[in-house]
């Protein structure tokens, strides 16, 4: 069978971790790049990949099986997206929480116009993260599930900081507070706040002239983003930012808190955990799996929107079923 051709949406961070993950699959091909930029400028690290303007993405529909969208969730995805995917198959790994529900309707009315299949919200988190406290919650239905980010760089709040006016660049980083996290692993099963559970810490740079204060507010504030955390925001040079927040790790950990017995007399904790060096790498690398899924999907004549709760595991591997039963089960 030929290979997977894939398309890229955007060359930032995650769109160039795609490219990475996609030279460790030999089931799929990088087929082209699509930028907002100039096209002629760009360059990508695949030799012989064109790259094409944005605007000029419909005429290259038979050109790939599937893309993966790269772009922001705060402004971004929210366009993008449906209009994408009334054209291509589709990844994204839009991760504002509070808006999936309305942004998978939009999604699957316009996958469903089109006959195409849109995996939304494929990452860490939301993603493994969101499988992980399914499967606790349904194998532990007496407990509480707890999720804790970081330390690390969240690209989608760094992004977020960065469309504010008057940014020029900015980190974001989230940080579990070490006493709510020994509680949950006590098997206590504490009742904590969003405020209780995270940090968030920014450093920013700001353009010269720009109102710090105001910055500073409109962060604090954001709905979705910061305005339920403890939020601390240091500005700081560009050379700074480069010298001390040029990486993108992560990581973070989901807990699910159960009981068991006649009398809930037996505890049990589950814990899956990450420990992320380059952040945008791995959740490519999830990209490029569900990416997978989908052209399966699609081929069976499946359509419209899902989540990574819709997608059976065996869907992300370039394995059969077979071997997978034989060398996994």
């Amino acid at each position: 069978m030929s290979k997977i051709r894939v398309g890229i949406v955007g060359y930032g961070n995650l769109g160039k971790g795609t490219e990475l993950a996609l030279r460790q699959t030999p089931d799929m091909e990088l087929a082209c790049v699509f930028t907002r930029r100039d096209p002629s400028a760009l360059e990508i690290l695949t030799a012989d990949v064109p790259v094409y303007a944005m605007d000029d993405i419909e005429a290259h529909k038979n050109d790939v099986d599937v893309l993966i969208l790269c772009g922001g969730s705060a402004t971004d995805l929210p366009v993008q997206g449906p209009k994408l995917a009334e054209m291509f198959n589709t990844i994204d790994s839009f991760d504002t929480h509070a808006k999936i529900p309305e942004y998978f309707e939009a999604m699957d009315a316009a996958a469903k116009k089109g006959g195409n299949v849109s995996i939304i919200s494929v990452g860490w988190d939301p993603g493994m993260f969101s499988i992980n406290r399914l499967y606790g919650s349904c194998i532990l239905p007496e407990g509480e599930t707890y999720t804790f980010w970081g330390k690390g760089v969240s690209q989608g709040h760094s992004d977020a900081i960065r469309r504010i006016d008057g940014v020029a660049d900015a980190r974001q980083y989230t940080i579990p507070i070490d006493e709510a996290v020994e509680a949950v692993r006590s098997g206590s099963n504490p009742q904590l706040t969003t405020r209780q559970k995270h940090l968030r810490e920014c450093f920013v740079v700001a353009k010269e002239g720009a109102d710090k204060a105001k910055i500073e507010n409109e962060i604090k504030t954001m709905p979705n983003y910061f305005a339920d955390y403890d939020t601390v925001v240091h500005f700081i040079s560009a050379e700074e930012l480069q010298r001390d927040h040029s990486g993108l790790p992560h990581g973070g950990f989901v807990i699910r808190s159960g009981k068991t017995g006649l009398n809930k007399e037996t505890n049990h904790i589950v814990e899956y955990s990450l420990k992320l060096g380059s952040n945008p790498e791995f959740t490519s690398s999830i990209l490029v799996a569900y990416a997978r899924a989908a052209v399966k999907l699609s081929r069976e004549g499946v359509c419209g929107a899902k989540s990574v709760f819709d997608i059976a595991p065996a869907y992300l591997s370039p394995k059969s079923p077979a071997e997978l039963r034989a060398e996994m089960l």
